[in-house]
């Protein structure tokens, strides 16, 4: 468009003499094209803002006080129907008000037209309204009784204490490996279906079901599907060794007391011995020393009905692997407390043979082990004194004068014709801790500077 008006504009010029192009190049032209904002108010003559065309005034005002009267009748047809001075006068003071601002509008209508500037004042257009309490019931009707409860800072600390708590309890639930939900048939079906590769298993690889059980919350749940049971020495060796390597201590005491200590002692009781596989089972178990402790050799002392075979088999897999000083300790002090078994004293002999360098606290727990036979009328078993023996042999020199005179009266009543005067030879010709070192007599001195010399 402005390309095109440009030549149209060109083409006219070229008309033109020469002269006359060259005054019109060089004169300033007025541009044609004015800008208003407000092109539909402005007067064409005076160039003034106007208002509302007379004739539009009058229709609005016409169509106004048609709906005026259309509300009047309305109003005075519902008063007739209803009774009661009040009600009346708050209708009339309505159409009042209604007409009064009708009224206002008009005025102020008629006024913009005739180019008056002048308003009415607000008490010329409004009455003053009363509100009757059956006006304040409608009203609290609307209104929101229910008051914002904001937060404090000790209600925001609460939430998230509640929160925590409830952290912490779903973890021990986890934990606990409990589970409230069923489980579903597919994992049913899936996991009744290892049971049977376990029920058959020699070697090679396991199913990867299986091998996932120790990551699973509800581990206890699933291995209960699969039937320890009727697992195979061969599918106990190898869950064993995931469960032992993948399961933290408490969980892998819970698998060594729930499934692995009742597989071992049913294998002995069967067949008087115990299968290699389950032996090395053991041996696995060993690397997690506390939950070895704590889900086999515990349980066992405190059952009372270990045999001395159970006992025997079971820690001979302690007396030929390194066991950490400190779990041996927390043992000897549990079993120390117990009530007489064999299987006990069997424990006892094997851990302390180990010749540890026990605390003092742990030699006196096992010295009042032994004094509380002191008042035993019934003839002790050779264990008993063999453990004894043996706990002389290795720690005389850690036992206090009180203890080693304590226990040389118990030899008296509790004796045997072959071990106790070894026992006795033993106390006699070891220092307490407490005994001072006697320095030598002169003469004593003396005899051996003469030795010295006369051997020179």
């Amino acid at each position: 468009m402005g390309k095109a008006k440009k030549l149209k504009h060109l083409k006219a010029m070229r008309n033109q003499p020469l002269d006359q192009q060259i005054d019109d190049h060089n004169a300033i032209k007025p541009k044609d094209r004015q800008k208003f904002k407000n092109r539909d108010n402005l007067d064409e003559n005076s160039g003034q803002q106007k208002y509302v065309d007379p004739k539009l005034t009058a229709r609005i005002l016409k169509s106004a006080r048609k709906q005026q009267t259309e509300l009047e009748e309305e109003i005075g047809l519902h008063e007739s129907g209803t009774s009661g001075g009040d009600s009346r006068q708050r209708k009339e003071t309505k159409v009042s008000l209604l007409s009064s601002k009708k009224n206002s509008d008009t005025e102020s209508d008629n006024e913009y037209a005739s180019g008056d500037e002048t308003r009415l004042s607000g008490d010329d257009c409004y009455e003053a309204i009363e509100i009757t309490p059956e006006d304040e019931r409608a009203l609290e009707m609307f209104m929101n009784r229910d008051e914002f409860k904001r937060k404090t800072l000790a209600d925001i600390i609460a939430e998230k204490i509640k929160e925590k708590e409830t952290e912490i309890q779903t973890q021990l639930s986890d934990a606990t490996g409990i589970n409230i939900h069923d489980l579903d048939d597919k994992v049913v079906d899936l996991y009744k279906g290892v049971k049977q590769v376990l029920s058959r298993y020699r070697s090679g690889k396991l199913p990867k079901a299986f091998k996932i059980i120790p990551g699973l919350a509800n581990w206890e749940q699933i291995l209960q599907i699969t039937e320890p049971e009727s697992w195979t020495a061969s599918s106990m060796l190898a869950a064993t060794r995931i469960f032992t390597s993948n399961l933290k201590e408490r969980m892998a005491q819970r698998f060594f007391n729930l499934i692995l200590l009742p597989r071992l002692r049913d294998d002995i009781a069967e067949y008087k011995r115990l299968n290699f596989h389950l032996y090395q089972s053991m041996r696995k178990a060993l690397f997690k020393t506390g939950a070895f402790f704590k889900g086999i050799i515990i349980p066992l002392c405190e059952s009372g009905n270990c045999t001395l075979r159970e006992a025997v088999i079971i820690g001979s897999v302690m007396a030929k692997h390194h066991i950490p000083l400190l779990h041996s300790c927390a043992a000897m002090l549990k079993i120390a407390e117990m009530e007489y078994s064999g299987a006990n004293t069997v424990f006892l002999h094997i851990l302390i043979n180990k010749k540890y360098a026990l605390p003092f606290r742990v030699i006196d727990a096992l010295v009042y082990h032994f004094l509380r036979f002191a008042n035993e009328k019934r003839q002790l078993p050779v264990l008993w004194h063999q453990c004894l023996l043996v706990f002389v042999q290795h720690y005389k020199q850690d036992i206090s004068s009180e203890q080693k005179e304590a226990l040389m009266e118990l030899l008296r009543v509790q004796t045997h014709y072959q071990i106790t005067p070894e026992i006795r030879k033993v106390l006699l010709n070891s220092k307490a801790r407490d005994e001072e070192m006697a320095e030598p007599s002169v003469a004593e001195t003396a005899s051996v500077t003469e030795s010295m010399t006369f051997d020179e």
